[in-house]
């Protein structure tokens, strides 16, 4: 199979996790770019957050037209996080990829977890001006991982919204885009260089087909339950933490 074809069937299942559950972008991106794509891990990372960007960007409008982005709660969370990840983002380019492959692997596997406990928390409608500590605090440890693990955090973003500021499934998918885009921004402005090697024949059409992919999410995610979102979320996450972990050890 090309690489264009498989560019464009990873690209289109970026953007349908990215449009309907908020997060999973750089978790599909970055296995299908190095594995599927033959890019080397670091220009795998870069990669990512070009498609993660745009297709993040293209997702949080479509959710804004629908009231699901809680934005003064979400600004705070993202705001919160780009001291720490540009931090962790220098730590990280010191420490072995396999650690950093099991750190990921790691940290999506307890995400996976949180997100199939029942929650004991009650979404509250008012949580886009409520718990601005929580918001910060927890938006600053987002931070530090996503710029550990190079990653948009949208995996992350996902059950903290839901499990620490207590947002409904819904608000928290559309509010996590706020966040990825702005941490993947962050992430891009410290990789300027590193767009230099990037394949832009194969990013292209992988990039426009995960935008494409972002609006179907959209209406997959207006067509089933919040539950059944935070459960499919969980069990590719926990697929993927599988799969990455396997490789981090063999």
């Amino acid at each position: 199979m090309s690489a264009l074809v498989l560019a464009l069937i990873a690209g289109a299942l970026v953007g349908l996790a990215l449009g309907a559950l908020g997060g999973g972008g750089s978790v599909l991106a970055v296995p299908a770019l190095i594995y599927l794509l033959g890019f080397p891990p670091a220009a795998a990372t870069t990669a990512s957050l070009i498609i993660v960007t745009a297709t993040s960007l293209t997702a949080l409008y479509a959710h804004a037209r629908t009231g699901n982005v809680r934005w003064k709660a979400g600004a705070l969370f993202a705001a919160a996080g780009l001291l720490p990840a540009a931090a962790a983002g220098a730590a990280a380019s010191r420490l072995p990829q396999p650690v950093l492959t099991a750190a990921f692997a790691a940290v999506a596997a307890l995400a996976a977890v949180t997100m199939l406990r029942p929650s004991r928390a009650t979404a509250d409608p008012a949580a886009d001006g409520a718990k601005p500590y929580k918001a910060a605090g927890t938006g600053a440890g987002l931070g530090a991982l996503t710029g550990l693990l190079g990653v948009g955090g949208g995996f992350l973003a996902v059950p903290a919204l839901v499990t620490v500021l207590a947002f409904e499934m819904q608000a928290a998918v559309g509010t996590s885009l706020l966040v990825i885009s702005a941490n993947s921004l962050a992430s891009l402005a410290t990789r300027g260089a590193g767009t230099a090697g990037i394949d832009w024949t194969v990013i292209g059409p992988f990039t426009g087909a995960a935008i494409l992919g972002a609006w179907d999410g959209k209406r997959l995610a207006t067509k089933v339950t919040g539950t059944l979102l935070q459960h499919t979320f969980a069990v590719v996450l926990l697929a993927v933490a599988a799969f990455m972990l396997i490789d981090a050890l063999t």
